[in-house]
C-alpha cells in the first residue's frame, strides 16, 4: 500500500474542530505547571504521556480542567495561543478555527478584555509569521450550566469586547445530564449577532441530542455526531443539507465514546452522504495532530491522494473562511495534488 504519510505533511489542510486549552503541547503544559506549581499537572512532559490515559470521559473532562487551570493570566493566554498556531503551521494547516473557552478564563480572575486582547495579539502575530489563519468559535462549557451560558454569550456578543476573529458559538463539555435545548435562548443572542452555530451533540448521547442541536441551537456543524449513524432520518437530513459532521476519530477511542477504531462510525456517515471532516479535538491529549488524523481516515474510508485532497477540501467546503478565501485555499489543495509525484 502507498505510504500516504509524506503527501499528508504537505497536503494543505483546514481545521474545523480543535480546542484552545486542548491543543496545549506537552512542552507548553509543563512551562505552565512549571509557572503554577501549586497544579496537580506534572511538569515532565514524558510523565504528561501517563496523565493524558483517560478511564473515560468524565476522567477526560477532569483531567481536561486541571490543564485550563494552569492558564491564569493575559501572558499564559498569548504564550498558548500562539505556539497552537506554531504547531499548526508545522502541519501545513492553513486555516483553523479554534475553540475557545473564555469563560474558564474570566471565572479565574483573567481580566475580560486582557483574555480578548491576549488572543487577538497572538492571532495577528501567528498569521504574520507563520501564514497560518486562526479564527475563533466561543463555546458554552456545559457542565458549568445557565451562568456560564450568559457568561459566554455576553462576552461573544457585545461590542468593544468580542474579538475580531470570532466566527461561531458553540458548546462543549459532557452531553449526559446537560441537555442541548436550554441553551436555545443563549444560542438565539449569538446567531443574532452574526455568529455561526457548531455545537457538540451526538458524541456520548444518542442521535436525539443531534435533533436538538439542530432544531433548538440551529445548528449548522456538528462537533462529533457520532451517534448520527443510529438514525437514517438523520443522516439523510445532515446530508441534504450540507451540515458536516467535525469527525474525531482518536478522540473518540481516547474518551471510550466509540470501544475501537475499527468500530469508528465514519465509514457509515461518509458512505450516507453526510459532509465529513476529520479533526484532532484536543491533539496531545490524544497523542494525536491533525496529520494523524488524516491517516486515520485514509485507512478507514480507504482513501489515496485524490480522496485525502477531496477530504481536505471538505472542510475549507464547511469552513466559515470568507467566500475568496476559500477558493484560494481549494485551489491550493488542488494545485498540491495535481504537482504530487505519481507513487
Amino acid at each position: 500500500m502507498t505510504d500516504l504519510h509524506p503527501f499528508i505533511a504537505g497536503l494543505p489542510k483546514a481545521e474545523l474542530h480543535v480546542h484552545h486549552v486542548g491543543s496545549a503541547s506537552p512542552r507548553i503544559v509543563s512551562e505552565l505547571a512549571a509557572r503554577h506549581p501549586d497544579s496537580k499537572v506534572p511538569t515532565d512532559p514524558e510523565a504528561l504521556a501517563d496523565y493524558f490515559t483517560f478511564t473515560d470521559f468524565a476522567h477526560f473532562i477532569e483531567v481536561y480542567l486541571s490543564v485550563v487551570d494552569l492558564v491564569r493570566t493575559p501572558e499564559d493566554v498569548r504564550l498558548l495561543t500562539f505556539e497552537v498556531a506554531r504547531d499548526m503551521a508545522r502541519q501545513n494547516i492553513r486555516y483553523a478555527e479554534l475553540t475557545v473557552t473564555p469563560y474558564s478564563s474570566t471565572r479565574r480572575g483573567i481580566d475580560e478584555r486582557a483574555f480578548m486582547a491576549a488572543i487577538e495579539d497572538a492571532r495577528k502575530a501567528a498569521e504574520a509569521e507563520f501564514g497560518t489563519v486562526l479564527r475563533w468559535c466561543f463555546d458554552i462549557p456545559g457542565e458549568a450550566g445557565l451562568e456560564a451560558a450568559e457568561e459566554t454569550a455576553r462576552l461573544a456578543t457585545t461590542d468593544g469586547i468580542r474579538p475580531e476573529g470570532l466566527v461561531s458559538f458553540g458548546l462543549g463539555g459532557p452531553e449526559i445530564g446537560v441537555p442541548r435545548p436550554q441553551f436555545k435562548p443563549y444560542f438565539d443572542r449569538a446567531r443574532a449577532a452574526g455568529l455561526h452555530s457548531v455545537p457538540h451533540a451526538g458524541e456520548t448521547t444518542g442521535p436525539e441530542t443531534v435533533w436538538d442541536a439542530l432544531r433548538d441551537l440551529g445548528a449548522e456543524r456538528i462537533g462529533h455526531g457520532t451517534s448520527s449513524v443510529r438514525d437514517p432520518e438523520l443522516l439523510a437530513h445532515l446530508a441534504e443539507h450540507r451540515i458536516a459532521l467535525e469527525v474525531c476519530p482518536t478522540s473518540n477511542i481516547a474518551t471510550r465514546a466509540v470501544a475501537a477504531l475499527d468500530e469508528h462510525p465514519i465509514r457509515a456517515m461518509a458512505d450516507a452522504g453526510v459532509l465529513v471532516t476529520v479533526n484532532s479535538d484536543d491533539p496531545p491529549m490524544f497523542g494525536t495532530d491533525l496529520n494523524s488524523e488524516y491517516a486515520v481516515a485514509a485507512r478507514l474510508l480507504d482513501l489515496d491522494e485524490r480522496g485525502l485532497a477531496a477530504l481536505a477540501k471538505n472542510a475549507v467546503e464547511a469552513s466559515f473562511l470568507d467566500p475568496a478565501g476559500k477558493r484560494r485555499l481549494a485551489a491550493e489543495i488542488d494545485t498540491y495534488t495535481e504537482n504530487w509525484p505519481a507513487r
